[in-house]
């Protein structure tokens, strides 16, 4: 069965200024109805090249407290790269549809590694105005290049450095997080699974919609992982949920948006925060998204770290495998 892609509907769409009405929300999801209007606070951004180390630690620790969201600014990763690594996206999400499919998820497959449209399940039988591109990026026993483009020729080797780049800055972070839990700078990532834990890189491309006042590029959600590690384009959009109200995220060029997801939020028994966030789309402009997603093995079991639970702190959350989560979490099955 031939699965149409957003941005196909985008293009027609687009010659009727209409949208079909499986992609139109319901009000109380509604990004013009729903989005705060008044003055924004400001989601925290951390300058990770700042000498005081005491500084920057409390300061990703409150961000992970209160928001769950954070962004990083001279975090390491070089902006050449950044760069380099949107252009092969953007590249391979230009070519023609039969270059796109030849990396498609297969129609059986469990996993979500490919190129694709729908994601989850949704109770009202709603789309997401969104095509996506996930492959895994590390370690390199779950790399299949079978979901890598061939094209842009350089696709390759561009995410293969990212990989790198991107695993050094997510395990700075976890230390950071594991010190500010006061546990050993490791905790963390032994707990996602060490070095058998797996970043998915994930291209999210949201191309130009006639309606965004009634459309979502993503619904409302939280994110599976451990850490997500996430880099837009110029193009704004994501949006984050804090005190009863939607929020615009600010676009800052070059830094990396951080996500704290379910594994660390279950991990640290509830001290970080887990940020429920969604993406708008543009009526003119394609909005596209490089998250890499740090996960566990999909055997290991995650729940709350035993140093952090007591008589006086019960744990608060049940512990699954992985891959169990991931199955109830996405077909929106009972998690206690």
């Amino acid at each position: 069965m031939e699965v149409e892609r957003v941005q196909d509907i985008s293009s027609s769409s687009l010659l009727t200024e209409a949208i079909p009405l499986e992609f139109i929300r319901s009000e109380k999801e509604q990004p013009a109805i729903t989005t705060f209007r008044g003055p924004t606070p400001a989601i925290p951004v951390v300058d990770l090249s700042d000498p005081d180390e005491e500084s920057v630690k409390r300061a990703v620790v409150k961000a992970s407290e209160e928001w769950g969201l954070f962004q990083v600014v001279n975090h390491g990763i070089p902006t050449e790269l950044i760069r380099r690594l949107q252009d092969v996206g953007r590249k391979f999400f230009e070519l023609p549809s039969s270059e796109k499919e030849s990396v498609a998820k297969p129609e059986d497959s469990k996993d979500i590694e490919g190129y694709g449209t729908k994601l989850q399940k949704d109770p009202e039988g709603k789309k997401a105005w969104v095509d996506h591109l996930f492959h895994r990026i590390w370690p390199p026993s779950c790399v299949n290049y079978r979901f890598w483009p061939k094209n842009p020729p350089e696709y390759r080797e561009v995410n293969e450095e990212y990989a790198v780049q991107v695993k050094k800055l997510s395990e700075t972070l976890l230390g950071i997080l594991s010190e500010g839990l006061g546990l050993k700078r490791d905790a963390l990532r032994e707990g996602l699974g060490g070095e058998m834990a797996e970043y998915m890189m994930k291209i999210n491309y949201y191309p130009p919609c006639p309606r965004p006042d009634l459309a979502l590029g993503v619904p409302a959600h939280t994110d599976l992982s451990g850490i997500t590690l996430l880099v837009p384009n110029e193009v704004p959009g994501l949006q984050v949920f804090k005190d009863d109200h939607w929020f615009d995220a600010e676009y800052i060029p070059s830094a990396v948006i951080v996500h704290i997801g379910d594994q660390i939020l279950r991990l640290s028994n509830g001290r970080y925060k887990n940020v429920l966030h969604r993406t708008t789309v543009d009526k003119e402009k394609t909005r596209m998204s490089w998250p890499v997603f740090l996960e566990p093995p999909r055997e290991k079991i995650v729940g709350p770290l035993p140093e952090l639970t007591g008589d006086d702190n019960p744990p608060k959350f049940k512990p699954f495998a992985f891959k169990d989560y991931s199955y109830r979490k996405l077909n929106k099955l009972p998690l206690d």
